[in-house]
């Protein structure tokens, strides 16, 4: 099967010349030697470039359509460290997406972990890379449908060094949230937005 985008290039038109593990630990650090073709013909030099290899993970929105409520979660993440504001981030349900398991597997997983809950019918929203400038990153965002009145308070686990607190709030009251700039990262942006345009969407039909 071809890999081709649509201006023509693909996989095999690059060349990998060698892959070096600068680290490795909970994540890896990998540096590349590589080329690849040129838009105006001929190949590039030859390029060293370091790859954050995070792998593939999955995330999802808890959406109760009963009660027009969500459920979000907050904990501490490391890469709000030196950023303005706090490093205690309000995020939707996410988790790592580990050899031979299934993305919905995943979501449904870490639902109950981080937030007590049961997804019912689950709604795949997209695929997205989150830095291909350095990270391997791809996150594939779901809503799920739960009933919100039986989200925990806390959750998370020890062995995990996971700490959150679970935010059940009316969907309008997140979306506020998010006009506001409380609600700062990609993902959780991207899954309270496409809930939204969805709702609007219902409203136009009608």
């Amino acid at each position: 099967m071809s890999t081709k985008n649509h201006t023509g290039f693909g996989r095999e038109d690059m060349q990998l010349l060698a892959e070096e593990v600068g680290y490795k630990g909970f994540f890896r650090l990998l540096r590349l030697r590589l080329r690849h073709k040129l838009f105006a013909g001929g190949w590039s030099q030859e390029i060293t470039r370091e790859l954050f290899d995070r792998g593939h993970a999955v995330a999802v929105l808890p959406y109760d359509p009963v009660r027009d409520e969500v459920v979000l979660v907050e904990q501490f993440r490391v890469g709000a460290v030196y950023a303005e504001g706090s490093p205690w981030l309000l995020e939707v349900v996410a988790g790592i997406v580990e050899e031979g398991e299934s993305e919905e597997e995943v979501v449904r997983r870490e639902a109950q972990e981080e937030a007590g809950l049961t997804l019912n019918t689950l709604t795949r929203v997209m695929s997205y890379f989150t830095t291909p400038g350095g990270c391997s990153e791809r996150i594939t965002v779901f809503i799920g449908e739960v009933d919100a009145s039986q989200a925990a308070t806390h959750a998370g686990l020890a062995t995990e060094s996971e700490d959150i607190r679970v935010h059940r709030l009316p969907r309008e009251q997140a979306m506020q949230w998010l006009a506001e700039g409380k609600i700062d990262n990609a993902t959780s942006i991207i899954a309270l937005q496409w809930l939204e345009l969805q709702r609007l969407k219902g409203e136009g039909g009608r």
